[in-house]
Parts: structure tokens; sequence; C-alpha cells
């Protein structure tokens, strides 16, 4: 079985791809430390401690990132001919699933402490002969686990559109929203520092639902993915326009009288085949087809994969 081409970001997109690792690398030891601060200075306050678990959780979706685009760029060959470009839809649906399950157990967690009628009390601790509140070192830590995730979320934001990176994007997503999750949790700490104990696992739930929605909405985009839905921009926003560029560029060909696409996403890439129906003596037409082909190729680095067929006329499914 013959494999399709090996796939190679352009040099610009090659450029952004090494960018992405290096801060997905610089996420895991960032997050790594954010995680121990939140765990060391968390006492009995559950929203410290749901705040500390989403910060082990948001890991995952840079080891999916990381993993997923190691497996996605193997050379294609005969037991994978159309390479494994899958590996990075793969990798969202896990880091989906892995918020969606962190979510309802933390939610879960919370609403079993308020119906318990549990309080949090935060004490103090002596420093240099006197009393410091607990909750100061608390919001501290909350506060170095917020404002660096904020920018790594804004620099991703600006990377995954570019590399047509959906696992990058979520996670930008959910790093840039983090200072409301983090911001909930403050109100949590202070709250109980002025005994409203209720404010503190409030704070905790709303962190939990939270990640239960960004984990149900990326969780939903992953799977539609991997059915082959139509392909959709990075940022769920509306139909990718790839499919329709390809069709009005087979269109104007003047050997064309009529055409149309059906296109789906292999992560980075697009691959599909193309409908055309040739004019009255349209002339060698293999040669015309490859050219097709290639135009078809030069309109974007991600059209990876194109196989365009003649037809007397087009197929009576809804195109796409």
């Amino acid at each position: 079985m013959r494999p399709i081409a090996n796939f190679e970001f352009p040099e610009e997109e090659a450029k952004l791809f090494r960018e992405a690792r290096r801060l997905e690398w610089f996420t895991l030891a960032y997050i790594s430390s954010a995680a121990t601060v939140l765990y060391l200075t968390m006492g009995t306050s559950q929203a410290m401690r749901t705040s500390f678990f989403e910060d082990v959780v948001s890991v995952v979706p840079a080891l999916a990132f990381l993993v997923g685009t190691s497996v996605a760029r193997r050379a294609p060959g005969p037991d994978y001919p159309y390479g494994t470009h899958r590996a990075t839809s793969i990798a969202y649906l896990t880091a989906s699933l892995a918020l969606c399950a962190m979510g309802v157990f933390l939610l879960a967690e919370a609403a079993v402490k308020v119906l318990s009628d549990e309080k949090t009390t935060i004490g103090g601790f002596p420093l240099f002969g006197t009393v410091v509140w607990g909750g100061w070192p608390m919001l501290a830590a909350i506060l170095y686990s917020a404002v660096p995730s904020v920018l790594l979320g804004r620099a991703k934001l600006r990377l995954a559109p570019k590399m047509h990176d959906k696992v990058l994007h979520a996670d930008a997503e959910m790093m840039k929203a983090d200072w409301m999750a983090e911001g909930a949790t403050a109100v949590g700490v202070v709250g109980a520092g002025f005994g409203l104990w209720w404010l503190d696992p409030l704070a905790a739930a709303l962190v939990s639902a939270d990640i239960l929605k960004d984990g149900a909405s990326n969780l939903k985009a992953a799977v539609l993915d991997l059915v082959d839905r139509r392909p959709e921009k990075t940022d769920q926003s509306g139909p990718e326009l790839l499919p329709d560029r390809v069709r009005d560029l087979l269109r104007g060909l003047d050997w064309v009288a009529d055409a149309e696409v059906r296109m789906r996403e292999e992560g980075h890439v697009f691959m599909g085949e193309a409908f055309v129906v040739p004019r009255p003596g349209a002339g060698d037409l293999v040669r015309e087809l490859g050219r097709a082909a290639e135009a078809a190729k030069a309109l974007d680095w991600r059209m990876h994969e194109l196989t365009i067929m003649p037809v007397e006329r087009l197929p009576d499914a809804e195109p796409r």
C-alpha cells in the first residue's frame, strides 16, 4: 500500500511550532511549581484544595500537545499510509476527558462539604514574634498561580490559529481564563477569614464548575472532529473556509464546468476529495487534474492531500 507524502510545516509555521513546544515545556515546569506552592499553603481551605487540583489537571493539555504532536509528525508508512495526524485529535480528546472527570469529582466534593455544614477555619502561624494570618500566604500562592497563567494563555492563543492546533487553543483558553477561577479561590479564602465559612466551599464549587465547563465544551469539539464533522476553525467559531476556497479555485479553471469538494481534518492538515465535471474537449485530462491538485495545495499549507476525480455529473449527496 502506497502511503501519502510526509508532512512538514512550512518554515514560518515550523518556527511557531518550535515556539509552541517551548511554551508547553515551560508550562509544565511552571504549573508544577504553582501546584507545589498551592499544596504547601492550602491548609483546610476547600477552595485552595480545588485550585490545587485544577493546577494538577491543567498539565494534561500541555502533555497531550507534546505527546500528540510528537506522534503526529511520524512519517507515513505501510502500516499507517495516511500518517498519524489524528494523534493530535486523540490528545485533544484525552485532555477533555481528564478535565471533565476532575470537574465532576471536585464539584461533588464541594457540594458534600456545603451540605455537611463543615466549617472552614484559617488560623495563623508565628513569624518573628508575631502571629501572621494563614490566608496571606494562600493569597500569595493564588497570585503566583494566576498571573503567569494568563500571560502564557495569551501567548498560546496567538500561536494556535496560525498552526491550526485545537489542543493548543483549548489549553490557551483555559489558561487565559484561569484568573476567574483563582479570583473565586481568593474570595473563598478572604470569606473564611471573615468567618463566612460557606464562601470557601462555594468558591470551590465555582472553580469546579469552570473546570467541568471547559472539559465538556472541548470534549464535544474533540468527538465531533474524530467523527469527521465538517472542518471547523481552530476556535470553533464557524466552518473552516478552505474547502470553499478549493471548490472556487476548481470552478474557476477554464476546463471545469462544475466542481465540489469533500474534506476532513487530520490534526493540523486537511485531506479530501474533489469532483470535477470537465467541459467537452478538456484536452489532456490527466495533466490538467495533476495541475489542479497542485494549485489546490498551493492555496494553503494545510491542504496536504487532495484526490480529484472527473465525473459526468456531481454526486447528489450534500457537499462536504
